[in-house]
């Protein structure tokens, strides 16, 4: 079992959010692929999305704690804004926001990740 200590030591200064975006465009792949967008499958769709990308953070090992969202919208023309703000250690803590479309509809994750001191 790893100790929070070993996690600080091999753990880089600051979240690397390129790198976190890789891992929710995957996830998103991974769960949705090139479904049409269909609003029965839209739960397990989201649930899947967060639950995917908690995964492979965590198996990064760094000391984050990390918060998912998830939003899927079917492209009919309608407008979706959304905004976040955090108040937190911005050398350490970081998070990004990934927007993701194929034909049919839109995926929009934001990942929070807060260091454990």
């Amino acid at each position: 079992m790893t100790t929070m200590e070993e996690y600080n030591n091999g753990s880089e200064a600051s979240f690397n959010s390129e790198e976190a975006d890789t891992i929710v465009k995957e996830c998103i792949e991974g769960v949705v692929g090139a479904d049409d967008y269909s609003q029965s499958l839209v739960n397990k769709w989201t649930a899947g999305i967060v639950e995917r990308c908690l995964t492979q953070l965590v198996k990064q090992g760094k000391a984050y704690k990390y918060i998912v969202t998830c939003a899927v919208m079917q492209k009919t023309g309608a407008g979706l804004h959304t905004a976040n703000s955090c108040y937190w250690d911005t050398a350490l803590d970081g998070s990004c926001t990934v927007r993701w479309e194929n034909r049919t509809m839109y995926c929009v994750v934001s990942v929070f990740a807060v260091a454990v001191a």
